[in-house]
């Protein structure tokens, strides 16, 4: 089947995470390079991030992120692929309100809280699919965790996108069977020879 849309994952794909996790540490009282070490330990480890604060004894603390910290690759990447004709969406494990954000950008956005089921839950693959209408083999989902994104989609029968950013992206190895890059200015060419 060829490929007929393109669902990103959020955090470290299309967002650089790095201000949301500083303003976290300030509000918490916690150093920023303790939250950062501690978030880097936990990805080497393969556990979640949110066992952060757990382990530094704190509340969580409400957090969010704008569209001025899209990474500089996002907007350019999502108006090159619907260009193309890619259905385009956003999908991650994120508060509802963070869907604002990417709505204007896209065709489908969707979050875990307002789904009710996270990723790397294979329910969670299924719902994408749903609310593209598409069979999960037209679908190629982009990501930069190879736990939550790129295994889950592979065997959700997407096609998986290894996104090589942000702690998670650069910790982890892909399984061979997923697309490899390093910017999103990589990716509409690297699916054209899928499609």
């Amino acid at each position: 089947m060829a490929l007929r849309a393109v669902v990103f994952d959020v955090g470290e794909t299309l967002v650089d995470e790095t201000g949301m996790w500083e303003r976290a540490a300030d509000a918490a009282g916690v150093p920023r390079f303790t939250l950062m070490g501690v978030l880097g330990g936990l990805a080497a480890r393969r556990e979640h991030h949110a066992r952060v604060w757990e382990i530094l004894g704190v509340e969580r603390p409400p957090s969010s992120w704008s569209d001025a910290e899209l990474y500089a690759d996002a907007l350019p990447c999502l108006a090159r692929l619907r260009s193309r004709g890619y259905l385009v969406g956003a999908a991650g494990n994120m508060p509802a309100d963070a869907e604002e954000v990417l709505r204007e950008h896209v065709d489908l956005v969707g979050s875990s809280e307002r789904w009710g089921v996270a990723k790397p839950d294979q329910v969670f693959f299924q719902r994408i699919a749903a609310e593209a209408g598409l069979d999960p083999l037209e679908i190629a989902y982009v990501g930069d965790r190879v736990d939550n994104d790129v295994e889950p989609a592979l065997e959700a029968g997407m096609v998986a996108v290894h996104l090589r950013r942000g702690p998670w992206g650069h910790l982890h190895e892909p399984p061979s069977a997923a697309i490899r890059i390093c910017s999103l200015d990589e990716l509409p060419d690297a699916l054209a020879s899928r499609r």
